[in-house]
């Protein structure tokens, strides 16, 4: 049987999307995360299109023109305009070395795919068989949330967890309801900009955006 070429371009993006979440994992320096969450973005955004136009679901154009203007232009614009107010950019200290990280990664992508293999079985779409680097990309950005101690660098974790879930939405059932994803999307600009006073508040406190240093509040 042959496969549409839009499904073989689709799946291109999503091993593309994989790969931009171990780089994310690997990188220590937060202007290069950064990047790469907005390479990400723009892969997310182009992966929605083309289903968007293989399925016929137009609010999907929506979504994708959506997810380009949020993820790709306005969020990395805002976090550049952060680390440079925060004249930070290095994120050098891990809670665990980047080999181990890595390792860990895999084991986490072996378990995405044996999780979602009886899940695809019963999901509808083209895409169906993408469930399982969706949940790889959710858990790898989870990792990267837990193994950091820079608070930047945690956000922009953040920000690629919901990337994998909406790229888990759109391969499942071909997107939600467009109310939802204004909705979703508001909530992360929104989320974004406390995320930005609440750095700022951390380094006046503590002269660094060093998590760790949080501890001493517990202590007092």
């Amino acid at each position: 049987m042959q496969i549409p070429y839009t499904l073989q371009f689709i799946n291109l993006l999503a091993a593309l999307l994989l790969l931009i979440a171990f780089a994310m994992l690997a990188q220590r320096r937060i202007l290069s995360l950064i990047n790469l969450f907005a390479w990400q973005g723009a892969l997310l955004a182009l992966s929605t299109f083309i289903v968007a136009y293989s399925t016929n679901q137009h609010h999907l154009y929506y979504s994708a023109g959506l997810t380009l203007l949020l993820k790709v232009l306005l969020l990395p614009y805002l976090l550049h305009r952060l680390i440079n107010r925060l004249n930070v950019r290095w994120d050098v200290e891990t809670l665990i070395n980047i080999p181990t990280t890595m390792l860990v990664g895999i084991a986490l992508v072996i378990f995405s795919f044996n999780l979602a293999a009886p899940i695809s079985q019963l999901a509808e779409g083209i895409t169906r068989g993408l469930i399982g680097i969706a949940l790889a990309s959710v858990l790898l950005s989870l990792l990267m949330m837990l193994t950091r101690r820079k608070a930047v660098s945690q956000v922009v974790a953040f920000l690629a967890l919901e990337n994998g879930l909406f790229f888990a939405a759109t391969s499942a059932t071909q997107g939600m309801p467009l109310v939802v994803e204004l909705g979703i999307a508001l909530d992360v600009l929104v989320a974004t900009f406390i995320f930005g006073i609440f750095f700022f508040q951390i380094r006046e406190t503590f002269d660094s955006l060093d998590i760790t240093h949080m501890e001493k509040l517990k202590d007092d």
